[in-house]
């Protein structure tokens, strides 16, 4: 079965009261549009095709890559859309999906059921439906004795009888690709004066046809954003819809309501996350690991057994066993190294602690270079910019560097290296030796361990 994917994301969304076109409002961390490429393409071997309109070349940037795209110069109705389409797609494929980029919560799942349901039966569409008391301005679907559809009713000229009627047009169709084609340029223009997709229902049952109808079984995947209050909406099942699978590949969310994780986040089992903690971007955490509360980590990698106390964490790596915060901050190049502990109030941009340093409280490291099992005292910081470059700082294997130490690069101080509480350090200090005062000189040598 070859499946080509239409995706609508044309509309102005005025009703957003924004200058960001529609489709490009995140939803944990993602455009809408995004979700819906995610599920086309997992049941395609093509790009999907996105039909672009309204702030075109914002779309198309926000996505390239990821679509091909179509362009609606006028905005004149769903069916016109899916006509702009026809130069890419006729003659590509057996079925034609359509869907749209305003409802993010349509699952790959449905998508292949649809096309799927499609395939099995000889009519020439198949439109996505669901039953709910709720309207929320969908089409009611009027169908016969034996379940096939007759007509799609807009609410707006709905009769009561046919207002009460709580099967309901959700706006994902399939379509048999051939009579597709040919059935587009028949569609009459509205009296609103567009071409509606919803008129194909009526030119397939005038032509002897059976459109059937599949139901969809989720109420969350028929959430369509128009305003405001509908992303909020969307934004908070899908929320839901994350935590829970995170939840049920053995990980404990302490509180799933205060808990963001982002759809290309992963976790690994027995990880625990406190409430409030927000995980980002392409974030990897490992197994037995201990996050939050009120703690945020974007683009970052983190290892096993990891304990990560109220603290921010971007663009930076963490081997196994690494201890942080509360209030770390750790920058973009930040890589701590096997079991490294990071006291409260540290920050560290740009550098490398090798296995066992330890950083303490109200510390920062920037550009530089520590070996193994290095003790920085509290207060510690390396002057790292003279006020036109970044210079680095190297501190070997073994090193102690005293409380309130300023460390001012470039500098590199030996393995075994000492320097006094409240040191200036201006100079290299050697291998094996001691460094006090302001500005700091070696007054003392210690015999190699």
């Amino acid at each position: 079965m070859s499946i080509q994917t239409v995706i609508m994301a044309a509309g102005q969304g005025t009703r957003m009261r924004s200058s960001t076109p529609k489709v490009l409002h995140p939803i944990l961390g993602k455009p809408m549009l995004w979700y819906s490429l995610r599920a086309a393409r997992t049941i395609s071997n093509d790009l999907p095709v996105v039909v672009i309109g309204h702030q075109s070349e914002h779309v198309r940037q926000a996505v390239a890559g990821q679509a091909r795209f179509a362009v609606q110069e006028q905005q004149l109705g769903t069916a016109h859309a899916v006509e702009q389409t026809r130069a890419l797609l006729e003659g590509e494929a057996e079925i034609v999906l359509v869907t749209s980029a305003d409802m993010p919560l349509i699952s790959a799942e449905t998508l292949r059921s649809l096309a799927e349901a499609q395939q099995a039966h000889a009519g020439p569409m198949t439109i996505l439906v669901t039953v709910s008391e709720s309207p929320r301005g969908f089409g009611r679907v009027v169908r016969d004795e034996q379940g096939f559809v007759r007509a799609i009713v807009e609410e707006a000229d709905a009769t009561p009888e046919e207002l009460a009627i709580r099967l309901l047009n959700v706006g994902v169709y399939a379509f048999d690709a051939a009579w597709l084609w040919e059935a587009l340029p028949r569609v009459p223009l509205s009296p609103k004066g567009e071409y509606y997709i919803t008129a194909l229902v009526h030119l397939a049952v005038q032509d002897g046809l059976d459109v059937q109808a599949l139901t969809l079984t989720d109420p969350d995947e028929t959430i369509g954003v128009n305003t405001r209050v509908h992303l909020a909406e969307a934004a908070a099942a899908m929320q839901h819809r994350i935590n829970t699978r995170w939840m049920l590949a053995g990980v404990t969310l302490l509180d799933p309501a205060t808990t963001y994780i982002e759809p290309e986040v992963t976790i690994g089992q027995d990880t625990v996350v406190w409430p409030n903690t927000h995980l980002r971007g392409e974030t990897t955490i490992g197994r037995e690991c201990e996050l939050g509360p009120n703690t945020y980590v974007l683009d970052t990698t983190i290892g096993d057994r990891c304990k990560v106390f109220s603290s921010v964490l971007e663009h930076a790596l963490l081997e196994d066993e690494v201890d942080i915060g509360p209030f770390g901050h750790l920058r973009k190049g930040a890589h701590l190294a096997q079991g490294v502990h990071m006291g409260n109030f540290g920050e560290v941009k740009n550098s490398y602690l090798g296995p066992g340093s330890k950083m303490g409280h109200f510390s920062y490291l920037g550009d530089a270079t520590l070996g193994a099992n290095v003790n920085v005292g509290a207060g510690t910081i390396t002057c790292n910019y003279d006020g036109v470059h970044k210079n680095p700082t190297s501190i070997g294997d073994n090193a102690f560097i005293g409380s309130d130490t300023m460390l001012v690069a470039p500098l590199t101080l030996g393995e075994n290296a000492r320097t006094g509480a409240g040191a200036v350090v201006t100079k290299n200090v050697p291998p094996n030796s001691l460094a006090v005062g302001m500005p700091a000189r070696v007054i003392k040598k210690f015999e190699k361990s």
